[in-house]
C-alpha cells in the first residue's frame, strides 16, 4: 500500500516534470480518463447484465417448446428448436380441424 511519505515523494517528481503551472491541467485531464474509464465500465457492467438476461430467456423459450412438445406427444430428441416449432404447430393445426 502507498503511504503518505511515497505520496509527497511522488507529488514531488510531478511537480519538478511539469511545473506548478501544468499541475492544474494535468489533474483535469487525469480526470476527465477516470469519468471516461468509469463511464466506459458501467456500459461494459450493463451490456454483460444485458446479454445475461437474454440468454435467461432464450434458455426459459427453450424449456418452454421442449416442455410443450412433450405435452403434445412429439418425439424430441435430435431435434431443433424450429423443426420442434414446426412439428407443434402442425400438431395444433390438425387438433384444431378434428374439434372442428
Amino acid at each position: 500500500m502507498i503511504g503518505s511519505q511515497e505520496l509527497l515523494l511522488i507529488f514531488v517528481v510531478v511537480l519538478l516534470l511539469f511545473g506548478a503551472d501544468k499541475l492544474p491541467e494535468l489533474a483535469r485531464s487525469m480526470g476527465q480518463a477516470l469519468g471516461e474509464f468509469k463511464k466506459a465500465q458501467r456500459e461494459a457492467e450493463y451490456e454483460l447484465s444485458f446479454q445475461r438476461s437474454k440468454e435467461a430467456a432464450d434458455k426459459e423459450k427453450a424449456d418452454r417448446i421442449w416442455r410443450m412438445a412433450e405435452e403434445l406427444g412429439i418425439e424430441t430428441k435430435g431435434k431443433t428448436e424450429d423443426e420442434l416449432l414446426d412439428e407443434i404447430q402442425k400438431e395444433l393445426s390438425k387438433r384444431a380441424k378434428e374439434n372442428v
